[in-house]
């Protein structure tokens, strides 16, 4: 069994004044020669959007892009056509695959979003762009992992091109559960987004990250009311 540990003040930081932006890897002026990625976990940004204000049309390729928010809503705007506008409660993806712009602004003048915005590496190259998002206020389950995210098109969640799956988790206090690794070799990295809870004997705290991998399963407890994103991803690029 492997582990690493990133606590939340570790993270690279910068703040734009519209953007607060904490890195878990490194990204754009944030750069950590050992926090590059977590297999092909590439990008864990918890973002905070000024009222009003947002990301312009930007272009990406190549990467899976996954946005949850956690406070507020965000309008989102695409080369492919789409609009539309996720709040809590949703889950977004996009495939960037042969090249997408998109632009992502928080229209509310009296309120900021609070997201996450991940990318990760995709086990397929040029693909076809392509938009989703699902509610998951129907899916999800108290005191156990539900599952939002996977590499097949017919299961729970939204689906990437990529053999990961993510799984949210809200917990009352002195809660416990398993998670068993879905494919041989992936890792799980875990973000805690509210609360205490402890990993494998790791106390874990809010916004914390802590990866672990070369397991088949592991024990999870909650310590206190909390809120947990579990990311199982390939461990090789």
């Amino acid at each position: 069994m492997n582990k690493v540990l990133h606590k939340s003040e570790t993270r690279g930081h910068a703040n734009h004044g519209w953007l607060n932006s904490h890195h878990t890897f490194s990204f754009a002026n944030y750069h950590n020669p050992e926090r590059m990625h977590f297999g092909v976990l590439r990008v864990l940004n918890d973002d905070q959007v000024a009222a009003g204000q947002g990301f312009g049309r930007h272009p990406h390729d190549n990467m899976e892009i996954i946005s949850i928010p956690l406070e507020g809503e965000l309008e989102h705007k695409d080369s492919m056509g789409n609009v539309a506008t996720i709040k809590q409660g949703d889950v977004q993806v996009m495939s960037a695959g042969t090249g997408v712009h998109h632009s992502e602004y928080n229209k509310k003048d009296d309120s900021e979003v609070k997201f996450l915005q991940i990318w990760v590496f995709p086990n397929k190259k040029s693909v076809t762009p392509r938009y989703d998002q699902i509610s998951i206020n129907d899916i999800k389950k108290p005191n156990e992992f539900y599952q939002v995210l996977s590499p097949n098109k017919d299961d729970q969640g939204v689906w990437i091109h990529q053999d990961a799956w993510f799984h949210l988790g809200e917990f009352e206090a002195e809660k416990t559960s398993t998670y068993t690794i879905n494919k041989s070799g992936n890792g799980v990295y875990a973000f805690i987004l509210d609360g205490e809870v402890e990993i494998e004997g790791q106390k874990l705290s809010k916004r914390d990250g802590f990866g672990i991998w070369n397991v088949e399963a592991f024990s999870f407890k909650s310590i206190s009311e909390s809120r947990v994103l579990l990311m199982e991803v390939p461990m090789t690029l």
